[in-house]
């Protein structure tokens, strides 16, 4: 598997471990504008992680384009897969608050 799939599918991993951790801190009494807050920061932060994690696997890419694609590689299964376990996470929790 070449470093640029390990690059993608650890995002995707990461995008859904941060989707998770998001469903279990945002809770329903907070309001919104926090929430949404709480959601980008955390998105924020588990991206920056995945972005060390991913120069470490791909530390012999020295040219630009290479390291721009490392950046950018996995960003979007990132972004949904957050979203979708966040909604995941959150129903499956609070679930009883809808009866």
């Amino acid at each position: 598997m070449e470093a640029v799939d390990k690059i993608y599918y650890m995002r995707a991993i990461v995008g859904i471990i941060a989707g998770i951790a998001c469903g279990f801190i945002i809770s329903p009494s907070d309001s919104q504008l926090s929430n949404i807050g709480v959601f980008f920061g955390i998105g924020i932060i588990f991206y920056i992680l995945s972005h060390i994690v991913a120069k470490k696997i791909s530390s012999d890419a020295n040219l630009k384009t290479e390291k721009k694609k490392l950046i950018l590689n996995g960003i979007f299964p990132f972004i949904f897969l957050m979203l979708m376990f966040l909604i995941i996470a959150y129903t499956g929790i609070h679930q009883g608050l809808a009866g």
